[in-house]
């Protein structure tokens, strides 16, 4: 099964009863990738009030979902980003919204229409193409069997990632997870054993 994910990173800003909302979008695909975006955008702007952020890892209705209000009143940043994204139906992002306070509250229900709308914007500006859930899986193998092998992933969107020679060759690689099928198929066919 497929799903939307971003193309790639978008940045959007807005200002709002004299508060500067800074969007960053970006595909992630792991909770460290979050993490590590997360704290590019602390360096990059460490002098921010806030760094609400909110991301979903995975298919759209089943990923694994995070969001942080970063000290803003609970439920008023994190949420909000939260609820776009899964209103936009997009898996594999994470919405960073940086604030910088301009002296005048704005209330929770401003606070949650602000954020809602920061990541609204910059979400909005995405380009979507299609994510194919992956498998990676290892085998071992015979050394005559590698060539064989080889040749199969390049039939079947497989990738090879690491091979490690040793009595026998062991093998890690990475195909699409329709393929799954196809290649316990091929390995039993070539007496290969997967770990």
């Amino acid at each position: 099964m497929t799903y939307p994910v971003p193309a790639g990173p978008v940045d959007r800003e807005l200002e709002i009863n004299k508060s500067r909302f800074i969007a960053w979008l970006r595909p992630v695909r792991s909770r460290a990738e979050g993490q590590a975006v997360l704290e590019e955008a602390r360096a990059r702007y460490p002098d921010a009030s806030h760094h609400c952020h909110a991301w979903l890892i995975g298919a759209p209705n089943s990923g694994q979902g995070a969001m942080n209000d970063d000290g803003e009143p609970s439920g008023t940043a994190g949420k909000p980003i939260f609820n776009v994204i899964q209103h936009k139906g997009i898996g594999d992002v994470m919405v960073v919204v940086i604030r910088y306070f301009g002296g005048v509250k704005l209330g929770a229900g401003g606070l949650v229409r602000a954020y809602a709308g920061a990541a609204e914007a910059v979400l909005s500006a995405m380009d979507v193409i299609e994510q194919v859930p992956e498998s990676t899986v290892t085998l071992r193998l015979g050394f005559a069997q590698e060539q064989p092998l080889r040749h199969w992933c390049e039939q079947h969107e497989g990738q090879l990632d690491d091979v490690d020679y040793g009595e026998t060759v062991r093998v890690r690689l990475t195909l699409p997870e329709a393929r799954l099928p196809e290649l316990d198929a091929f390995c039993a066919a070539q007496g290969m054993d997967r770990d």
